[in-house]
């Protein structure tokens, strides 16, 4: 059962470029993969073992990408999209469960977090090139087309179906999933031995007992910092609206979509989650959360233990959530610019 539902809560394409170095007793690996950038940091002065976790790290990931990016022509996420409109298809448990998580997200989310958003990106990327508002008849008929109450899911047969043709794109959850099996890649080759850092895009995960810093970047002075998360182990999972925002008729617009709505979340640069764990079931994607609105958020966080976060509105404020039981600190940066 899902943590979400215990709580009762009401309703790559892979750069063939690689680098490698050696550097005070840290082995670093670093690929492009999903579009961003990623490392894996193995604190050893064996080079033998770093690269063996390393390999191993990005070999699953890379996996993951092939099986699951969406717009790929032979993904299974493809095939899925091509072949389940008016009849029942057979997955495998993997892709069960991705999906299962995706449609519990829609529920909690009240379809805020919606992975048949497709229609709608093609007119947003416009809406960027042209520097125009699009037309809310246009969102409208967008959004005609969505709905993940059109994706049936029989998870005791392992069958999908869609009783609409809709397109499916799980990349949401996604980088979390990564996390989640980079841990037991670590756990099979690492336990124990020496910490291990992992990073792709704005998710980290640190394994091992460690003084782990994250450094959270100010959405508005690029190069600059707000301040930093401090912990010994743990996950950080963040969710930008400034990485790649738009400006539409003179207004910075995030490029993060209320899937309910149409539109970008209001007010919004960025949201910052620290989890104590990456285990199955003990944590829920920033970008899940960040649809759902500061208050609604934090108070989700709330019930889950060991919890923190940021929320950093629009205007560059920043608003800190702490479990009583969180052992992250936030740190605020101290230097004038």
């Amino acid at each position: 059962m899902f943590l979400w539902k215990r709580l009762a809560i009401p309703a790559a394409a892979l750069l063939a470029l690689s680098a490698c170095a050696k550097k005070d007793d840290v082995y670093v690996q670093t690929m492009f993969i999903m579009g961003v950038p990623a490392h894996v940091k193995v604190f050893t002065s064996d080079a033998e073992e770093g690269k063996k976790v390393a390999d191993t790290v990005f070999k699953e990931w890379k996996r993951i990408s092939d099986e699951y990016n969406f717009g790929e022509p032979y993904t299974y996420t493809t095939y899925v999209n091509k072949k389940a409109y008016g009849e029942w298809i057979r997955v495998d448990d993997e892709f069960l469960r991705l999906l299962g998580l995706s449609m519990d997200y829609y529920n909690l989310t009240n379809g805020a977090f919606d992975i048949t958003f497709a229609p709608l990106w093609p007119i947003w990327k416009d809406a960027a090139a042209s520097k125009k508002m699009p037309a809310k008849a246009e969102i409208a008929k967008a959004l005609s087309s969505m709905g993940s109450e059109f994706v049936q899911v029989d998870r005791e047969k392992k069958l999908v179906r869609f009783t609409k043709p809709v397109q499916i794109n799980m990349g949401g959850i996604l980088r979390g999933y990564c996390l989640e099996r980079g841990r037991e890649v670590i756990k099979k080759f690492a336990e124990h031995k020496f910490p291990v850092e992992l990073r792709l895009g704005g998710y980290m995960l640190a394994y091992g007992k460690k003084d782990w810093t994250y450094d959270v970047p100010d959405p508005f002075h690029e190069g600059h910092i707000l301040g930093r998360l401090r912990f010994q182990d743990g996950v950080v999972m963040s969710s930008s609206g400034r990485d790649h925002f738009v400006q539409i008729e003179g207004k910075l617009y995030s490029h993060i979509l209320d899937l309910k709505t149409g539109y970008p979340i209001p007010d919004f640069s960025n949201l910052i989650v620290y989890f104590p764990s990456i285990k199955e079931d003990e944590y829920i994607p920033s970008a899940v959360l960040a649809v759902m609105g500061k208050q609604k958020a934090f108070a989700l966080l709330g019930r889950l233990k060991g919890t923190a976060a940021l929320w950093i509105d629009g205007s560059g404020k920043v608003e800190l959530f702490s479990n009583e039981r969180s052992k992250a600190v936030w740190e605020k940066d101290k230097s004038i610019f």
